[in-house]
């Protein structure tokens, strides 16, 4: 009997050793990259992500995260998702123009008068539509993740297209904020986000463009004197995926990934929400740069000088797409 009770106790063992490792084995990894600090919106909306997913199917998935382009820059970590290096991403949305040309909307400056704004056209019919405008080629947008209102960062003061005229600005890698520049007679340079410090710092460009929060985060304040409160364009991203991974779920995880996924990015767009007003705030408060307010009639001067940007990538970007989303600015 006791020999029964020892060989039953320890085919039981087995099979539960077996179970688990299986278990194991069936465990899927999400590796979630992205190129900013973990205390910005994007990095605390991934960290959130993986805390509400892996409290609901810890058993089933895990979730890696990797900050600061540890994995993968935005200029390459798309075609790492298509060759299931990385399942989830959240490039800025000037990132996807080689995938379709739709999202350039999002470059066009001063097409969007705020965040309100923003939000009205992105919750929209037309806006959702562009989160598939990406599969036949292998993507899948989850949803919008805001960080906010770009302003620019300079050696000397702007305040007019003028004072840009021959000077050298940072951009992200697309053709619209090439375009912008070069109609204000300055002169871009596509570089990765990871480098903009550095270059700031050896004076080897003289500006930038960005939101708050990646002024603050990065430091971008501590080596331009002058910021001028522009809020000209837009940073925000796509949380995206492979259509490959996606599909390889079944119908319950696909749920639970993108309700997790739904709940992060809500708690992001308040956490920007938040960080555009208190990051701007610290920099005041950090006195290392000047803050240029300027005038109406000199926001219409950049107005008039970048509006060609928009007849230039009309027919890329299709004109109901630029009418719906100037439609948005008003509630």
């Amino acid at each position: 009997m006791k020999k029964l009770l020892a060989s039953t106790i320890v085919c039981s063992a087995l099979i539960i050793g077996t179970l688990d490792s299986a278990v194991a084995a069936n465990k899927i990894t999400i590796k979630f990259s992205h190129v900013v600090a973990e205390n910005t919106p994007k990095g605390k909306m991934a960290n959130r992500f993986k805390s509400l997913l892996e409290q609901r199917v810890g058993e089933r998935v895990e979730v890696d995260i990797y900050p600061n382009s540890q994995l993968f820059g935005d200029n390459k970590v798309l075609q790492a998702m298509l060759l299931g290096d990385v399942q989830i991403a959240a490039p800025t949305l000037s990132k996807f123009s080689r995938y379709t040309k739709k999202l350039q909307l999002f470059d066009l400056p001063f097409l969007f008068k705020d965040m309100e704004a923003v939000e009205r056209f992105q919750s929209s019919d037309q806006g959702r539509s562009l989160l598939k405008s990406m599969e036949r080629k292998g993507l899948i947008g989850l949803g919008y993740l805001h960080n906010g209102m770009k302003q620019l960062s300079a050696n000397d003061p702007l305040r007019i297209p003028q004072d840009a005229n021959g000077k050298k600005f940072r951009i992200m890698s697309s053709d619209v904020l090439q375009a912008q520049f070069e109609a204000v007679k300055a002169v871009p340079l596509k570089k990765p986000f990871s480098e903009v410090f550095t270059l700031l710092q050896t004076k080897a460009i003289d500006g930038q463009e960005n939101t708050w929060s990646n002024i603050y985060s990065k430091k971008f304040h501590e080596v331009q004197p002058y910021i001028t409160e522009s809020n000209h364009g837009l940073v925000d991203y796509m949380v995206v995926t492979s259509v490959e991974f996606w599909q390889q779920l079944d119908n319950e995880l696909r749920r639970e990934i993108k309700q997790a996924m739904d709940e992060a990015i809500q708690f992001g767009n308040q956490v920007a929400l938040e960080k555009s007003v208190s990051d701007r705030q610290a920099i005041l408060d950090s006195k290392r740069s000047e803050l240029i307010t300027i005038t109406d009639s000199q926001r219409q001067l950049w107005i008039d000088a970048v509006q060609p940007v928009w007849k230039q990538f009309e027919s890329q970007i299709g004109n109901a797409l630029i009418e719906a989303a100037v439609q948005s600015n008003t509630p």
